[in-house]
């Protein structure tokens, strides 16, 4: 195992496969770097070098219970990136990773990344506020957070059908991806979770989106029923300086896996542009 002791003592879990330009995967919540398995083997085979870590407290990472934060979690990555002296980068976050890179990209980058992706991403800001009136209403996340305190075995499994979309007409229900879901969900730490579900939803994205000036690609399911894409990747879609939206009918949160061949497609095209 690939490890580094980050300097607040905090235990990292990193892979890094393969030779080439570098690729940089960020999971989602409450998972870990295996979520990337699809996009992995795919630039694996492609001719890249593939770097993916599983964030603070999730998988096999150490299960700190502090610093469960947007700020902390892109100051991770930063610390991963010098590590491995990592320059020329292109960085690709699902859901909450979007989030993380683009709070990585805006402030602690240094000039390394390249190009980013924002997938399913949270950003610019998710929860409904006086300036964000059709974000989602803070009590769907308080409801999140009592679930995940008071009956995560079982919520990480019904979680699965809205996040795959299995709970739509016609849907290819697989139960092995939702078994590796729960399988990465509960690897993780529980304060680490907990506290992340604050860390996705209400942190403010918009001035990170809006300085970016490197290269964006922002990619979302129109059926996303975790983060809706008109709050999401719509918006973001519009603030950036150089960004630019795929969307996709009927596609889900978990678009990455369920429709891999199609998201593998655009993310190379974008990348090799």
């Amino acid at each position: 195992m690939s490890t580094l002791k980050l300097k607040d003592g905090t235990e990292i879990f990193y892979k890094d496969q393969g030779e080439g330009p570098v690729l940089m995967f960020h999971h989602g919540w409450p998972l870990s770097s295996d979520d990337w398995d699809a996009q992995v083997i795919f630039f694996l085979q492609k001719g890249y070098r593939v770097i993916a870590h599983d964030r603070r407290g999730h998988g096999r990472s150490s299960q700190n219970i502090y610093g469960h934060n947007i700020e902390q979690y892109a100051a991770d990555a930063a610390e991963l990136v010098d590590y491995l002296g990592l320059n020329d980068v292109v960085h690709i976050g699902h859901s909450t990773g979007g989030g993380e890179v683009i709070r990585y990209v805006n402030k602690y980058a240094n000039g390394r990344a390249k190009k980013a992706v924002l997938i399913s991403a949270v950003p610019p800001i998710m929860v409904k506020n006086e300036t964000n009136l059709d974000g989602v209403p803070l009590e769907v996340f308080d409801n999140i957070r009592d679930q995940t305190l008071h009956n995560r075995n079982q919520f990480y499994i019904d979680l699965t059908i809205p996040f795959y979309g299995y709970n739509r007409e016609g849907a290819d229900v697989k139960e092995g991806i939702q078994r590796n879901w729960w399988r990465q969900g509960m690897m993780g730490g529980i304060v680490a979770h907990y506290e992340g579900i604050k860390a996705f939803s209400e942190t403010d994205f918009r001035e990170d989106l809006k300085a970016v000036e490197i290269p964006v690609l922002v990619l979302h399911g129109e059926d996303d029923q975790i983060v809706p894409f008109e709050n999401a990747g719509v918006k973001s879609a519009k603030l950036l300086k150089n960004g630019k939206l795929i969307t996709y009918p009927g596609f889900p949160h978990g678009m990455p896996t369920t429709e891999a061949p199609t998201i593998n497609k655009d993310l190379l095209a974008f990348i090799e542009e």
